[in-house]
């Protein structure tokens, strides 16, 4: 049995030897390596963590004292270490562990949220609340890392925190100089200096050794020299940046060495007030193939599926290009024609794809760190002064840069394009990790053009058009993954392109839109209803806001109207178009499919998409039962079809 084994909750280490310690953290970082590479997930963030998750677990005691992760990406050790290890395997696959913390999985986990900079302001609630109930023996622990510290939410609470004397709040920073890549701004410049500065201590300790065994003099000199260490301090190290806040600091510490982070942990719990602990850490420590990665230190890898490792002496299969991978190769196009043209990112240069652009043209690329309001907002300042700004972030991040978009681009009319990575369905990432909400909240600011291209070619197509946009903004959303197969037009309506018209024989009975990669599933909807006799019309509507107007006019010649969309149902694409056929006075039935509005458990987008109800399959069957019910009379039969766990379809309305 080992160590690993032994341990089915925090206490079971309070026991153990410092040399067990060591044991027992070879340990876990071989299984982080085995299972994570199997499952996928973020392999460097937690190989950095091992010896500081230990460490909590040992000075605090969860879940009395409340540990909340920023982001959770590091997480995985805390699971091992609260008795998930026998489940450990089923990391991020349907129906097993999550892969940040999750409430419904342990008492241990608090945050689910894995948006970044969001820790210390609950635990700023949280140490607060505890102080008002009288319950003075709890402490509060936010482990946030130097990357989150970029954040102005982060810097928020620090405000409040630094007045709040009598919480019981520590704040463990831990420093390991990179969020996806290095961490970039003037906080990461303080922090480096600090990371490589020991002057302090050491000046401090030879000033202890020699003064105090000084005759007579001795200890009142050094009480007078210590007295003066705010001094020596601003001078040799500047960690006074915090001090001045009024948070209590301890560090710069070894994140690798547990004994010494105990004891800092220690000296930080008995402090009484807010207290603010420096651990440098080094992403991917102990696994060399992490360690050697300049890029990211394997921050996250795909996983394997089960799959053997591939054969050394076979030549690999080609990889097939992401959305992503197609997105950078087009804007650096765009850039070389268009000098004009800058880029922005919010610390995620190469997961949006902007990695090509920088090696290009690095002094037309500017990375906010992890502050998307900021992003949006320079955007706007940029583009007031001539620039044509392509901010890239992820559609769930998006939700945090609305009101810059709003207030700060739309309403001045600026020619700002912001590309969206991860649109719809992301998969085993998680609830807050689903791109869902961004084709609803859109809809709702005021000249705002969004396109969603279908397949790889349109991805360039559609990014070009949004460029030329000199009036307003623009937003071009995509999915996660490979880029599927192109789906050709064959005609036009409006700005629309017709994907499949009804064949021969068949009535026009389905004007069905797809948004997006949607769209190419919808041409195999109309495969399968042709089949039954039915004649679908299948249109990529390409730009999802402003609606075409020529959809009124197309709607009149059909029976009925589908939409299919991988965004939340509410508000979204969908109801734009019930709402321009209103409008209009259009008398179409209209049926909406999307995904339900609630947090999804993770899983792949396969899967997600199959309990959404939106696979050709499914589609097709709820379509042919709502032709029948508008042809009483109609030979038409359901498609045998097994009824999914969760179907999100707006019912078909009455005739």
């Amino acid at each position: 049995m080992t160590l690993l084994d032994r341990i089915n909750g925090p206490e079971d280490l309070k026991d153990l030897s410092q040399e067990q310690l060591g044991l027992l953290a070879a340990e876990i970082r071989d299984v982080l390596v085995e299972t994570v590479t199997r499952t996928s997930g973020h392999l460097g963030p937690n190989l950095g963590v091992v010896e500081l998750t230990i460490a909590l677990h040992r000075v605090f005691d969860s879940p009395k004292d409340k540990l909340v992760f920023d982001t959770g990406h590091q997480s995985y050790v805390h699971k091992l270490l609260t008795g998930r290890y026998p489940q450990f395997h089923t990391l991020r696959q349907t129906g097993g562990l999550s892969g940040y913390p999750s409430r419904a999985e342990s008492e241990h986990d608090l945050v689910e949220n894995s948006h970044a900079s969001t820790s210390l302001s609950y635990a700023d609630g949280l140490a607060k609340a505890y102080r008002l109930r009288g319950e003075y023996d709890r402490t509060v622990i936010a482990l946030i890392g130097d990357g989150a510290l970029t954040g102005g939410m982060a810097w928020e609470a620090l405000n409040n925190i630094a007045v709040a004397r009598d919480s019981k709040l520590v704040i463990v920073v831990n420093d390991n100089g990179r969020s996806y890549q290095p961490t970039i701004g003037g906080l990461a410049s303080h922090l480096s200096s600090i990371r490589v500065s020991q002057r302090y201590e050491h000046v401090l300790d030879l000033i202890k050794t020699t003064v105090t065994h000084a005759p007579i003099v001795g200890n009142p000199l050094f009480g007078a020299l210590h007295g003066a260490k705010k001094g020596l301090k601003d001078f040799l190290q500047p960690q006074v940046l915090f001090e001045d806040l009024g948070i209590k600091y301890i560090g710069p510490i070894d994140g690798h060495d547990e004994e010494t982070l105990e004891l800092a942990l220690r000296r930080a719990n008995e402090y009484g007030g807010p207290v603010l602990v420096h651990v440098i850490t080094r992403k991917g420590f102990g696994y060399p193939l992490a360690e050697s990665n300049e890029e990211d230190r394997l921050h996250q890898v795909p996983g394997t599926g089960g799959k053997p490792a591939a054969d050394p002496g076979v030549a690999p299969k080609p990889a097939k290009r992401s959305w992503t991978d197609v997105y950078g190769a087009e804007i650096v196009a765009i850039g070389a024609r268009r000098p004009d043209v800058v880029a922005i990112t919010a610390a995620m240069l190469h997961p949006v794809g902007l990695a090509p652009f920088k090696a290009a043209y690095p002094d037309r690329v500017y990375d906010a760190g992890i502050a998307e309001q900021h992003a949006m907002t320079m955007a706007a300042g940029l583009a007031m002064a001539g620039l044509h700004p392509v901010v890239s972030i992820y559609a769930t991040f998006l939700n945090r840069a609305f009101d810059q978009l709003l207030m700060d681009v739309a309403l001045h009319r600026l020619p700002v394009t912001v590309t969206l990575d991860r649109a719809g369905v992301t998969g085993p990432d998680g609830a807050s990790h689903n791109g869902m909400w961004d084709g609803s909240i859109l809809q709702v600011v005021p000249g705002l053009r969004v396109a969603a291209p279908r397949d790889g070619s349109r991805i360039a197509e559609l990014l070009n058009e949004a460029v030329e946009v000199g009036d307003g903004p623009t937003v071009v959303r995509w999915p996660k993954g490979s880029v599927g197969a192109e789906a050709e037009s064959v005609g036009k309506i409006g700005q629309m392109d017709i994907l499949a018209v009804p064949g021969p024989g068949l009535s026009p009975d389905v004007l069905l839109l797809g948004a997006g990669p949607m769209a190419v599933t919808c041409v195999e909807v109309a495969q399968r209803l042709g089949d039954h006799g039915i004649g679908v019309t299948v249109v990529d509507p390409r730009w999802l806001k402003p609606v075409d107007a020529a959809v009124i006019g197309e709607a009149g010649r059909h029976r009925l109207v589908a939409v299919v969309e991988d965004n939340g149902r509410s508000g979204g694409f969908g109801d734009a178009v019930a709402r321009l056929l209103r409008d209009h006075d259009v008398d179409i039935p209209v049926k909406t499919f999307g995904l339900a509005q609630e947090f999804l458990e993770h899983g792949s987008r396969d899967e997600i998409l199959e309990t959404a109800g939106l696979t050709p399959q499914h589609l097709a069957r709820k379509l042919t039962e709502a032709v029948a019910r508008r042809t009483p009379d109609a030979a038409a039969a359901p498609a045998t079809v097994d009824q999914p766990r969760r179907a999100s379809t707006q019912e078909p309305l009455p005739e």
